[in-house]
């Protein structure tokens, strides 16, 4: 098994900026990506970054290019989301994932989750 542990949540202005970090633990050895998913009440689950242990390749979601990045320390096995500019749009539950395998832009596919840390931008 494998435990997820996401930090960093908080409140900012529109602007401002916040990075969270996600810890895992257990069987890490056997995961290939990690990444975060975020979602408001209402609406659907979305992708917004990850990155691969192998090969250090990172994909992000295109509302967040230029703004946000993702990084990794594979000694730790810690991911790290670094949110510029934030915007209000952004306000969302983040949550922190892992998987072997290919995933939906919903997570479907996703084989561990954390419980979530609260993202607040204020306009």
């Amino acid at each position: 098994q494998v435990q997820l542990v996401e930090s960093g949540g908080g409140l900012v202005q529109a602007g401002g900026s916040l990075r969270l970090s996600c810890a895992a633990s257990g069987r890490t050895f056997s995961l290939y990506y990690m990444g975060w998913f975020r979602q408001t009440p209402g609406k659907d689950r979305e992708f917004v970054a990850s990155i691969s242990w192998a090969g250090g390749t990172t994909n992000n979601a295109d509302s967040v290019k230029g703004r946000f990045t993702i990084s990794g320390d594979n000694a730790k096995n810690t991911v790290y989301l670094q949110m510029n500019s934030l915007k209000p749009e952004d306000t969302a539950v983040y949550y922190c994932a892992a998987w072997r395998g290919r995933t939906s832009n919903f997570g479907g596919g996703v084989d561990y989750w954390g419980k979530g840390t609260l993202v607040t931008v204020s306009s």
